[in-house]
This record gives structure tokens, C-alpha cells and sequence, in this order.
């Protein structure tokens, strides 16, 4: 048996600056969660942001499959990083996320920053951002994988992202 390298690196600048832009120019993410009935994971598409405090963000209604999946269990993961115009689609940049999930109550003070910052980013959110089934999840990272496109791939931690 042989010992292979791993071929993920650690962080270096040129990886916290790639994370850093897939996130910011992040509008979208692919959200990972366990599905409470079955214990079976489940995947959505969901809108992303970015609050002022740099913390990762979505709003969701309770009627997503994914609102109960993260109240049962917080544990998730999340994708950023758009396939371009050309080109093979698994050479263009992603970053996946692995996170804990928290909601924001609705009478938490920092909602209300959170809603500006939203609409900042989402401005058509204006029409149920205060629909009373809808929540403001942030997201603590806890490790992240980069894979900046063909044979670049990076290994970085929570603060690697901020």
C-alpha cells in the first residue's frame, strides 16, 4: 500500500481571497441538511447573503422542507460558486461550507440590521421579508473545502472566510 499526499492544500492568500469573492458575490446557495422523517439527507437551492458583521445568511419560510430540517438539526452545509458561460463546468470555482445553522428570533435586535442588509442584497425580499413565516438563518462556518477549478483544491477554517 502506497501513502498518497492529500491533494488538498492548506489556505494559502490566493485561496481566502478566492473563498472570500465566491462568497460575497454568492446571491444563491445549494443548502445540505438531514431530512428529520428519514434521517436521509436532502438538498435545496436557496437565496444567500452576506450581513455587515461578514456573517453567512438566508431567509426561509416555514413551509421549505428545509426550515424543519434545520430546527431538528442544525448541522448543515452549504455551496457557492456559479458555473460560467464556457468552458467545463467542473473547472469553474466552488466552495462548500460546512455549518451550524441558527435561527433569529423576531424580536432578536439584530433582526432589524439583518433585514437591511438582506434587502441590500435582495431587494425584491421586500415583498415577505416580514411575513411571520419567514426566518433569518445565519450560518456559522466551521471548516470549508475550496476547490478553485482543476487540481486546485484548498482546505480553511472559520477564519479563513471572514
Amino acid at each position: 500500500m502506497t501513502n498518497r499526499p492529500d491533494p488538498v492544500a492548506p489556505a494559502d492568500d490566493e485561496a481566502r481571497r478566492l473563498a472570500r469573492g465566491l462568497i460575497a458575490d454568492a446571491r444563491f446557495a445549494a443548502l445540505a441538511v438531514t431530512d428529520p422523517a428519514d434521517g436521509l439527507p436532502g438538498i435545496s437551492r436557496i437565496a444567500f447573503g452576506v450581513a455587515r458583521d461578514g456573517g453567512l445568511l438566508t431567509l426561509i419560510s416555514a413551509l421549505a422542507p428545509h426550515f424543519a430540517a434545520l430546527r431538528t438539526q442544525p448541522s448543515c452545509a452549504l455551496m457557492v460558486g456559479e458555473v460560467g458561460d464556457k468552458g467545463d463546468p467542473l473547472f469553474h470555482p466552488r466552495l462548500m461550507i460546512k455549518a451550524q445553522a441558527r435561527f433569529v428570533a423576531h424580536d432578536d435586535p439584530i433582526r432589524a440590521n439583518l433585514r437591511e442588509d438582506w434587502l441590500g442584497h435582495h431587494p425584491k425580499a421586500k415583498l415577505y421579508v416580514d411575513f411571520a413565516d419567514f426566518a433569518f438563518v445565519r450560518f456559522t462556518p466551521v471548516s470549508a473545502l475550496l476547490n478553485g477549478g482543476f487540481a486546485r483544491a484548498y482546505r480553511l477554517g472559520p477564519s479563513d472566510l471572514m
